[in-house]
């Protein structure tokens, strides 16, 4: 099968693309700026229908589209805050513009979103009947989710993925803490009851290639594990994993100065529980947080 990918340098992409071939599929990386190979199609999410030629994809027969601004590693200045909404909804605009005014639309777009649709619910479960939130993130969500829509108005199955906060030493949130906890300096945020609802890179991999062939699934997944934990006992199970002490804390306002207004993605709370995908049939590799994290600490998924 071709499949189309954009975002594919980033660290979910790197790994989907290198998954998709594995299995012997057709890879088109859609790129920013000029090719930069046989595999590339240069486009622009900034320009109407991504500055693509509809033909330039014909015989695609699924798209992943995983393009968008970092939310963390940045401060949210005004600036930036546009830039984090305008990649992710005109980036997606101008790729379904383009995908419906082909002859043959692909059969399905698996279309990144995040949890961050929730907003901060005090740690209740959430699935995916839930409405969204409010705030900054739960806005920007609505908005890239409702341009995702008219794909799936034109017969594309589009699978929206809210992505849980993604686990790999190769890049995230993971990346920055390893070396603060292998040095024995890690610490709970805040009061470290926040739940974070979280998904192995390995795990997200395999739901992707999972829901590219459920021709029956369509609409929002929570893409996260069924076992949500707070952030005391991630920080707790970190520091077991590189058998190192985390006795400290970073008070919430340290946290704020430090990292602005992205600190609201390692603050807000929500036991987000991925119901379609569990009605579904899909069989986790990893649940649970201690064995996740082994997993991806050692290079493999098993």
């Amino acid at each position: 099968m071709r499949i189309a990918v954009t975002g594919s340098s980033g660290l979910i992409g790197t790994a989907l693309v290198a998954a998709l071939r594995a299995d012997g599929h057709q890879v088109t990386r859609l790129v920013r700026g000029g090719p930069a190979g046989d595999d590339t199609i240069a486009w622009d999410p900034r320009a109407d229908g991504g500055g693509l030629d509809p033909r330039s994809l014909d015989g695609v027969a699924a798209v992943v589209h995983l393009a968008g601004a970092a939310v963390a590693g940045q401060r949210w200045t005004e600036s930036y805050k546009a830039e984090i909404r305008d990649s992710r909804v005109h980036g997606t605009t101008a790729l379904v513009s383009v995908l419906t005014a082909m002859t043959t639309p692909p059969g399905v777009l698996l279309c990144a979103s995040a949890v961050g649709w929730y907003g901060d619910v005090a740690g209740r479960e959430v699935d995916e009947s839930f409405p969204a939130g409010t705030g900054f993130l739960a806005g920007v969500v609505r908005d890239w989710e409702a341009a995702a829509a008219p794909g799936g108005r034109a017969g594309i199955r589009v699978v929206t993925m809210r992505n849980g906060l993604v686990l790999s030493p190769a890049g995230g949130v993971l990346a920055r803490l390893l070396p603060l906890f292998r040095l024995g300096v890690g610490a709970r945020l805040g009061s470290g009851t926040q739940v974070m609802s979280w998904i192995a890179l390995s795990e997200l991999v395999a739901v992707m290639r999972f829901l590219l062939t459920r021709e029956d699934i369509a609409g929002p997944v929570n893409t996260t594990t069924p076992n949500p934990v707070t952030n005391r006992e991630f920080t707790s199970v970190l520091a077991a994993t590189v058998h190192r002490p985390a006795m400290l804390t970073v008070p919430v306002p340290v946290l704020r100065t430090v990292i602005g207004g992205a600190s609201v993605e390692l603050l807000s709370s929500a036991r987000v529980l991925p119901r379609r995908l569990l009605a579904a049939g899909y069989r986790y590799e990893h649940p649970g947080l201690a064995g996740a994290l082994a997993a991806e600490l050692s290079g493999h998924s098993s």
